[in-house]
């Protein structure tokens, strides 16, 4: 069973569901992208009053008077600490090491930032505990003072307020992303409503409807979404409303073969009450008993008809020689009593492998049927007929049926052969035995098939379906 966190949630709350997380996470990508650009923003910004900071330091340092000199930009720096709020610190020493002004442990640059002459660069680093950002030059001394060819100069500014600046870009951009957010969870809930609407509309005119309106639901003006669905129960009710007549013709069928024989049955039993003659007593007890068999057989074909139109088809695979065997024993008591040869005639180049698909159960009640037809109706001469049980391959498949030397089949039952109740004149059967027939090969795909029998004499009937 797979693990649904929405199991009965609306569909709306589904979407909302599916949607929301995704545009959190997308929000989230958009605050971090936004921090990131806040960061850069408020480098480029600050960097660039640090490199103003860092010029005009480098404009008061001289050597005219033979040694090197910084006119102290008091003025300047107080500006520019005004502006970057925060402590301001410097540092000016030449390359020999014996002179440094300002800050003497001023972090310096990190290996991977290189200092070429007269090119500003800009790092990261940590004063007395303190984040600052520092910019660096480094230019040729004109004249050189001693030995010192090169002069460093070095500005830093602590990074609270480049902090407060992106703090406070993140946090706008935060509360705009997240109102956008909200007025678009609104959006998604009233277009979900409305796109939904025709579901609504659907689920309305189904609960109005009878509990005996099994007619299709209408599709038009339905979005091409649903159009499936409304299929899927149209024909969900297609198959409830053949159930249902299949229910009904079963209900007219019962009660159509039952009420004739019971009716019989029940004047027989009554005639038999007041014979007193007990010869006579002897024969109504007989013909009693033959009309109950009678009933007896039409309502068990009425039970087998009823679950061959009902009950799921099981295919498996069946052994038709073993199958031919069966039907032939259950019924050999009969044949003998009837004087009729029996026996089976199966394609022995393919016996070995007389193996097809099907529901076995099915496919031996529709054979049983169309032997006793042949034993029962089809020899009317009586001792001296024949009939055999024939199973086989054909070229889309396998065949099995029944083949008779009788008079063949009644010209008023030709026209509807596999009907239910359709029997020739003088039959005393129910005529249901092909119609049970018919409807197991048509359930496996198949047909049912009469011919003439061997040499144009008797009667062949085969029931014939498909490997698949």
């Amino acid at each position: 069973m797979r693990w649904n966190p929405l199991p009965r949630r609306t569909l709306r709350s589904r979407l909302l569901g599916l949607l929301l997380p995704g545009m959190v996470l997308l929000l989230a990508a958009s605050l971090w992208n936004t921090r990131h650009d806040a960061i850069s923003a408020a480098d480029a910004a600050f960097d660039r009053s640090l490199l103003g900071a860092l010029k005009g330091l480098d404009l008061n340092v001289t050597t005219a008077s033979g040694g090197l000199a910084v006119e102290q930009p008091y003025r300047l720096f107080e500006f520019f600490q005004l502006s970057s709020g925060g402590e301001v610190h410097y540092r000016v020493a030449t390359d020999d090491g014996l002179v440094e002004i300002g800050s003497p442990d001023l972090p310096l640059p990190p290996p991977d930032v290189r200092l070429r002459s007269g090119e500003p660069r800009f790092y990261d680093a940590v004063y007395f505990g303190e984040p600052v950002r520092v910019g660096a030059l480094r230019r040729e001394l004109d004249p050189p003072v001693g030995d010192a060819r090169q002069v460093l100069i070095q500005v830093a500014e602590g990074t609270a307020s480049r902090e407060r600046f992106a703090q406070t870009f993140v946090r706008q951009a935060l509360w705009r992303d997240a109102s956008m957010l909200g007025l678009m969870a609104l959006a998604v809930a009233a277009v979900a409503g409305w796109a939904l609407r025709p579901v609504q509309r659907l689920a309305a005119v189904t609960r109005s409807r009878q509990t005996d309106d099994l007619r299709p639901l209408q599709a038009d003006g339905l979005p091409e979404d649903l159009q499936p669905l409304v299929e899927a129960i149209n024909q969900q009710l297609a198959r409830t409303q053949a159930l249902v007549e299949q229910r009904r013709q079963f209900l007219d069928d019962a009660s159509h073969q039952l009420r004739t024989p019971l009716t019989t049955l029940r004047a027989q039993l009554d005639y038999a009450r007041r014979e007193a003659d007990p010869a006579r007593l002897r024969e109504a007890l007989d013909a009693l008993s033959t009309e109950l068999d009678l009933a007896s057989r039409s309502t068990n074909q009425l039970l087998l008809l009823a679950r061959a139109d009902a009950a799921p088809l099981q295919r498996q695979p069946v052994d038709l020689a073993e199958l031919a065997r069966e039907v032939a024993l259950q019924l050999l008591q009969q044949a003998r009593a009837l004087g009729v040869d029996f026996g089976i005639a199966l394609d022995e180049s393919a016996e070995p492998a007389l193996i097809a698909r099907g529901d076995r159960l099915q496919l031996r009640e529709a054979w049983l049927n169309l032997a006793h037809n042949a034993l029962v109706h089809g020899c009317h001469a009586g001792a001296g007929g024949r009939v055999t049980l024939e199973a086989g391959h054909t070229a889309t498949g396998w065949q099995l049926g029944v083949v008779d030397d009788g008079v063949g089949l009644d010209p008023d039952v030709a026209g509807r052969l596999g009907e239910r109740f359709a029997k020739g004149r003088g039959s005393r059967g129910a005529g249901l035995g092909l119609a049970m027939a018919r409807s197991v090969i048509e359930r496996h795909g198949g047909q049912l098939v009469a011919q003439a029998g061997d040499g144009g004499r008797g009667l062949r009937i085969q029931l014939q379906w498909g490997s698949t």
